[in-house]
């Protein structure tokens, strides 16, 4: 009979070393039985990377099935990592997130973002717990207080009452108490109040995102129905530095991956710096349309915006968003960025043609992205 065999399971799921004659259980790891939660082989690393090994991540994922979410979902999934998905829509709207990991490794659950006890429900066996919960617009059950400050304060410190070692918060870039936005201003409060209930709590600031199903770039395209493009002083006192979704995806997961990062705060941005006007530009080469932009004063914007807030779908325009669209990105060299997170920023003009293909005429399709003239550049 061997001295000591691999392990042993107690009643309570605890893998513990079995020991021999003259050896105490108990003695032999005290660490494991200090320790509240359960050992689980889900955390513990094993076989090679891929999406059918182990990577000894077991995240909970809130907002994944969102614009950003389900690149994050996509890049957990392939690096082995089991991932739970709390969500409120009907569950034909999670099918395309179900290919994302291996048999078994994406776990949904129905939750209530209101009732503490659904929220402990989905953090209870995870060790990393991502929020990416936001929405563009209020609705009658959801203000932006709610689903900025309230919401993530609950998962915030409900994780750290379950023990979770990482916590990721997206907030935004210009998230700020004085920005005319009330999308912003929420923002800001979020952040004090996740920082607040964890402490550790890593909080990443992206700028715009661009990508496939973004609602920046395929919105300046759309406009096109309405004769021009309308812009608060024709978009030349705003400047934009959007940020490729993938990239703020891939610094998610750098960040879960990098110990150094815990109560950090990071501000994500793309390489470049453009003035409105010559983005928007820019966006009408690469479709291949005629850019009409006019000027379009603020309170006339406005109220344009509020006829389509009076949809009671999705509005296409609000009046906070035409105030978020019209604000400068703001700059925070003292921040940590992509860069520290050893990913290269991609530049707009890179990836623009993967948004925009779908907005060009058919005898265009196929044309080549160097014939549309790049955009002009702001000084960083």
């Amino acid at each position: 009979m061997a001295a000591v065999s691999r392990c042993a399971r107690t009643p309570r799921g605890l893998l513990l070393p079995r020991a021999g004659p003259g050896i105490s259980v108990l003695a032999a790891a005290p660490s494991v039985l200090q320790q509240n939660r359960q050992v689980h082989h889900a955390v513990i690393p094993h076989g090679r990377s891929g999406r059918s090994s182990v990577s000894g991540i077991v995240a909970t994922v809130f907002g994944a099935t969102g614009f950003l979410g389900r690149y994050v979902v996509n890049r957990l999934g392939r690096i082995g990592s089991q991932v739970i998905i709390p969500y409120r829509c009907d569950q034909y709207d999670l099918m395309y997130l179900r290919p994302m990991g291996d048999l078994g490794q994406l776990l949904f659950l129905e939750w209530n973002c209101k009732d503490k006890d659904s929220i402990r429900r989905a953090v209870e066996h995870s060790n990393v717990v991502i929020n990416l919960v936001g929405k563009e617009w209020e609705t009658k059950n959801f203000s932006f207080e709610d689903e900025f400050v309230n919401i993530p304060r609950s998962i915030a410190q409900i994780s750290r009452e379950a023990g979770v070692k990482t916590f990721v918060h997206i907030s935004h870039l210009n998230a700020s108490m004085k920005s005319p936005s009330k999308y912003l201003r929420n923002k800001a409060v979020g952040e004090k109040a996740v920082r607040e209930e964890f402490p550790d709590a890593i909080i990443l600031k992206p700028s715009e995102m661009f990508g496939r199903e973004d609602r920046f770039l395929n919105h300046y395209a759309n406009m096109r129905w309405f004769g021009g493009v309308p812009l608060i002083s024709l978009g030349k006192k705003t400047v934009k530095q959007p940020v490729y979704v993938i990239d703020v995806a891939k610094a998610i997961i750098n960040t879960i991956k990098d110990p150094d990062a815990k109560g950090k705060t990071y501000a994500l941005a793309g390489p470049n710096r453009y003035l409105l006007y010559d983005m928007v530009e820019y966006i009408y080469a690469v479709c291949f349309r005629t850019f009409i932009p006019y000027p379009l004063p603020r309170p006339l914007y406005h109220l344009v915006a509020r006829f389509f807030e009076m949809n009671p779908f999705e509005p296409w325009l609000t009046r906070d968003k035409v105030d978020r669209f019209h604000t400068t990105d703001m700059k925070f060299p003292d921040l940590p960025g992509l860069e520290d997170l050893g990913i290269e920023p991609t530049p707009l003009e890179q990836k623009a043609i993967e948004v925009l293909r779908r907005h060009r005429r058919f005898r265009w399709l196929d044309a080549e992205l160097g014939e549309a003239k790049p955009a002009k550049t702001c000084p960083m």
